[in-house]
């Protein structure tokens, strides 16, 4: 690898390093989305929820005066107890007021599913990243950018598939959600996203052959052809 390569996956890496924190972060928190139901009235508790890919959480959170931005209970940084179930365990008798729980439970387990490919395409990337280094090596450069991209495009697939599953349970007549934002968690696997594809685009175009610089002195410089 040329030394002015090495500099700029050096670059690039640092890049994928802050990509790759933004989407651990995303996959391991809960608070992709806040779901918000409508406050009947001032003095008493409500229960608002915030839930990411592997979870749900519902918080107490005890109402005094009107929320000036909304209808809704919160905001969910007000203190209350709380209280989180992992989605394996819903079942049709329990928290029916706050899922869908078989279809909105597919659309969890499926993002959940898609954000493991998501990391198992990171550590594919960052192992050629590694190997690269070596002497001889800097073809791995052009697999890990496709493994990046790859991670980016796993990553944001969850993210549609968990803003159409907010969208349906604030859509449904079967839940009691009326309001509903998305939280940091979603931002970092937006972010994650961007930075993914944009380092995996830069290493492969790194990994691509030099042109020379002055091609036809290069053509001018060859042998010619004798004829017999």
């Amino acid at each position: 690898m040329f030394e002015e390569q090495v500099t700029r996956v050096k670059i690039t890496s640092v890049v994928i390093l802050v990509g790759m924190s933004s989407m651990l972060a995303a996959v391991v928190t809960d608070h992709w989305a806040v779901l918000s139901p409508r406050v009947e009235k001032l003095n008493a508790t409500c229960e608002a929820a915030h839930f990411g890919l592997w979870r749900l959480c519902k918080k107490s959170i005890f109402i005094v005066e009107e929320d000036p931005d909304g209808k809704g209970c919160g905001p969910i940084s007000l203190p209350g107890a709380e209280n989180c179930s992992y989605f394996k365990h819903f079942t049709s008798g329990e928290e029916a007021e706050v899922f869908e729980v078989k279809t909105q439970k597919e659309y969890n387990i499926s993002a959940a599913a898609i954000a493991i490919f998501s990391l198992f395409f990171m550590f594919l990337g960052t192992l050629c990243v590694v190997l690269s280094f070596g002497k001889g090596r800097d073809y791995l450069l052009r697999p890990a950018g496709m493994f990046f991209a790859f991670a980016g495009l796993c990553i944001i697939i969850s993210v549609e598939v968990i803003r159409q599953s907010v969208k349906r349970m604030i859509d449904s007549d079967e839940t009691i959600w009326i309001e509903y934002y998305y939280s940091w968690s979603f931002t970092c696997a937006c972010a994650s996203f961007f930075l993914l594809i944009l380092s995996g685009g830069a290493l492969l175009l790194i990994s691509m052959p030099h042109m020379p610089r002055n091609p036809w002195e290069t053509c001018m410089d060859a042998e010619p052809d004798t004829l017999e």
